[in-house]
């Protein structure tokens, strides 16, 4: 599978702006790729204001994606505020080139920021099949805990977006060779870059890395769209000399 990863600064709660932004970066991208990925709240930054920003599913940034995708012919995904039934979603939407969309509510909301204040969690974990892969959605904040992402689906690919700050970098990079070694899964992780309207600094650290933690795409500081391409048969390969998923744990995780 082909990847295109988004790093990019992204403007204060104006949605036409960034959607504008990343068009002009996705159309740049001068090779077939299968999916392309933008980073947590890519219209807003990471706001705790969304009744100033929520948009619906018939939205203008939702219908944007689902133009972006039939016309690179790839899937898009990336995080979006949602609104529903007077409830606010961090929502990951997984847009397909039909226009198909399947979507992750962030789980682990952030405390330290007020997120559960002003977002609904969500509660079921999302597995995509997209082109012979099982796709895992997971948002920034989740990557802090392990046992919700537990692949137990023998899921391919683990996928987060992030407005992840400077601060906990060595966190950020830990974390997702971590998760991609105890899952025997390929991690992608794409962050922002800038300073959000808070006065935090984001560095990026957009990545790749594969099952067994080494990168293919190590972590990247600068704005831009970096392209990658992973074999699924030898993350298989790999997994039948390494059996490690065989010996997981037996858990149910209550909602």
């Amino acid at each position: 599978m082909k990847i295109a990863l988004i790093q990019s600064e992204l403007v204060w709660e104006e949605a036409s702006a960034n959607r504008k932004n990343f068009e002009s970066k996705i159309k740049q991208i001068d090779q077939q790729v299968n999916l392309i990925v933008l980073p947590e709240m890519f219209s807003t930054g990471f706001t705790m204001n969304p009744s100033a920003v929520a948009e619906t599913m018939d939205g203008k940034t939702v219908l944007w994606m689902k133009s972006m995708a039939k016309e690179k012919n790839s899937a898009v995904t990336g995080s979006v505020v949602i609104t529903k039934n007077g409830n606010y979603y961090n929502r990951m939407l997984f847009v397909f080139p039909s226009g198909e969309i399947q979507y992750y509510d962030k789980r682990h909301l952030f405390t330290l920021a007020g997120e559960d204040k002003f977002y609904t969690a969500g509660i079921h974990k999302a597995i995509v099949d997209y082109l012979d892969w099982k796709i895992c959605l997971q948002v920034c904040y989740d990557l802090r805990f392990p046992v919700f992402v537990r692949n137990v689906e023998n899921y391919d690919l683990l996928l987060y977006v992030a407005n992840w700050p400077k601060v906990r970098t060595n966190a950020w990079d830990a974390l997702l060779k971590a998760r991609a070694i105890e899952n025997l899964s390929y991690v992608v992780g794409v962050n922002r870059i800038g300073l959000d309207a808070n006065n935090y600094e984001h560095t990026g650290h957009s990545q790749v890395v594969d099952f067994l933690g080494n990168y293919i795409l190590e972590p990247q500081e600068t704005e831009g769209v970096f392209v990658v391409d992973l074999d699924k048969n030898e993350m298989l390969e790999t997994r039948k000399k390494l059996d490690f998923l065989s010996d997981k744990d037996v858990f149910e995780i209550k909602t």
